[in-house]
C-alpha cells in the first residue's frame, strides 16, 4: 500500500506543514481528515509563506489534487477567504483539484458565539478553545442537528435544519447573556456562498476509491496532535475531534488498510497552546529561548505557546496509541548552543514513577517530569542536509530519542525550507 498518513505525536504545533508539502512532492492527492480552521500549517517555498487552516498543504503544489474530508468541521466563510488569500499567492485552486466531501458539516456563526460565551462562563476553568466553532459544530454532528455540505443543495429543507439547531444554541445563548441568532440571517448568509462552495463538492470516499483503484498515492494529513485527541488526549484539554491515526479512515472515507504508513510529525522539544497539564515545561529562562528561537506563535491564533524539554513518555504513548510506525524530527535546530539537554523519560505521580501519562485530570496536573540529562552542541544544525553535517552530540540526541519513543527517525527536519530535510527512510517506500 503506497499511502501515508500523517499526524502529530504531541500538542500539536510539531512542523506537519512542512513535511507534509515535502511529501507531497512524492503523492497524488493529499487528504485533511478532522479537525477545522483552528488547525494552522505554514509552509516556506522558495521565501515565500504560506498559512493554511483548512485547505490541505498539497494546495500549493501543482498537479495535486486536495480533499477536505468528511471528518472535517468547514467554516464555509473562512473557506472561500482563505481560497480567495491562497490564490493571491499564485495557486491555482479549481473544481479539478480541490475537492470538499458532500457529508462533511459546517460551522456556523452561532458557533463560534456558543464557543466564546461557554469558555467566557468557565473562568479559571477556561480550556484553551480558539472560539471558533469547532467544538460545538462537532456537539452538532454527534447530536445529530449538524448541517451539512449537501444540505445546501436544498433551501427548505435547509431553513428547518436551522430553526431546529437555534431552538438548542438559542436557549444555551439566552441563559448565558449573550445575543442569540435568528433562522433567516443564517440562511441568507449560507444561500450567498452556497454556489461557491457547492462547486467543489462531492462524494469524496468514492472519488478516492477510483483514485486508490488507479495507483495514485495517497497522504492524509492529520491537524493538531495526537494529545489533544478527543478520547486519547489530555481531557478535557483537548479538541473536538479524533486526531489518531485511526481517523485518517473514518474521516475520509476509505477503509483502515488504505491509510498505509503512519509516519508521526515530533519536535525536537515540547510545547502547548493554552491551557492544560504540560509536565515538562519550562516556565523560565530555557523556555523562553525555546519559544524566541523556534517562533513559537500560533498559525491560527497568534497565541504564544508553552515550552518545554522533549517529553519521551508523552511521545511513546503516541506511539503506541496511533501506531506510528516513524517520526519526522523536526525544529532540532533550535537546541542548537545550550550546554545541557534534558528529556522527560517518565512522571512522578503520587510518589510513583509512570512511564505513562495517566488519564485522571488529577493526576495530570500534579505529574512531575523525570529527566536525563545530555550533552548539548554549540555547532549549528540549521540547514543540514545529511547526518555528516550534525554534530556528533545532535546524532546521539536523536538515537537516543529512537531508543526512548520506540520508533525510528524517517525524516529530520532542520529548518522551515523544504530541502533541509534528511531523509533516513522514505515513507512511502515503506508503506
Amino acid at each position: 500500500m503506497a499511502n501515508v498518513t500523517v499526524i502529530g505525536s504531541q500538542w500539536g504545533d510539531e512542523g506537519k506543514g512542512k513535511i507534509v508539502d515535502w511529501l507531497s512532492s512524492r503523492a497524488d492527492v493529499v487528504v485533511r481528515f478532522q479537525g477545522g480552521h483552528n488547525a494552522g500549517h505554514t509552509l516556506v517555498i522558495d521565501g515565500k509563506t504560506y498559512k493554511l487552516h483548512l485547505l490541505p498543504s498539497g494546495i500549493v503544489r501543482k498537479g495535486k489534487k486536495s480533499v477536505i474530508g468528511n471528518g472535517v468541521v468547514v467554516d464555509p466563510w473562512a473557506l472561500m477567504k482563505e481560497i480567495e488569500d491562497v490564490r493571491g499567492q499564485g495557486v491555482d485552486i479549481t473544481p479539478a483539484n480541490f475537492f470538499v466531501s458532500e457529508n462533511a458539516n459546517l460551522i456556523l456563526p452561532v458557533h463560534g458565539a456558543v464557543d466564546r460565551a461557554l469558555e467566557a462562563a468557565r473562568g479559571k476553568g477556561q480550556i484553551g478553545t480558539t472560539g471558533r466553532g469547532i467544538g460545538p459544530a462537532y456537539e452538532d454532528k454527534v447530536a445529530r442537528r449538524g448541517i451539512r455540505v449537501c444540505d445546501l443543495l436544498h433551501p427548505d429543507l435547509l431553513k428547518e435544519k436551522i430553526e431546529r439547531l437555534l431552538i438548542h444554541h438559542n436557549a444555551l445563548l439566552k441563559g448565558l447573556g449573550a445575543e442569540t441568532f435568528n433562522m433567516r440571517h443564517i440562511f441568507d448568509s449560507l444561500m450567498q456562498i452556497n454556489g461557491a462552495l457547492l462547486q467543489y463538492a462531492g462524494p469524496v470516499w468514492k472519488k478516492l476509491d477510483e483514485w486508490q483503484r488507479q495507483g495514485e498515492k495517497i497522504l492524509f494529513e492529520g491537524a493538531q496532535g495526537t494529545m489533544l485527541d478527543v478520547d486519547h488526549g489530555t481531557y478535557p484539554f483537548v479538541t473536538s475531534s479524533n486526531t489518531v491515526a485511526a481517523q485518517a479512515a473514518a474521516g475520509s472515507g476509505v477503509g483502515p488498510r488504505a491509510t498505509g504508513y503512519v509516519l508521526g510529525i515530533t519536535k525536537a522539544y515540547t510545547t502547548r497552546v493554552g491551557a492544560g497539564p504540560f509536565p515538562s515545561e519550562q516556565s523560565n529562562d530555557i523556555g523562553e529561548t525555546l519559544g524566541r528561537v523556534g517562533h513559537e506563535f500560533g498559525t491560527t491564533t497568534g497565541r504564544k505557546r508553552r515550552c518545554g524539554w522533549f517529553d519521551s513518555a508523552l511521545v511513546r504513548q503516541s506511539v503506541k496509541i496511533s501506531g506510528i510506525e516513524g517520526i519526522a524530527l523536526t525544529k532540532l535546530d533550535v537546541l542548537d548552543g545550550f550546554d545541557e539537554i534534558k528529556i522527560c523519560t517518565g512522571y512522578r505521580v503520587d510518589g510513583q514513577i509512570l512511564d505513562h501519562l495517566p488519564a485522571s485530570q488529577t493526576h495530570q496536573a500534579t505529574a512531575e517530569a523525570v529527566y536525563e540529562g545530555m550533552e548539548g552542541w554549540q555547532e549549528s544544525t540549521r540547514g543540514a542536509r545529511s547526518w555528516a553535517d550534525l554534530p556528533a552530540a545532535a546524532i546521539k540526541y536523536v538515537r537516543r530519542i529512537e531508543e526512548l519513543i520506540e520508533a525510528p527517525v524517517a525524516l529530520l527536519s532542520t529548518s522551515p525550507e523544504r530541502e533541509d530535510t534528511i531523509l533516513v527512510r522514505d515513507p512511502f517506500q515503506n508503506s
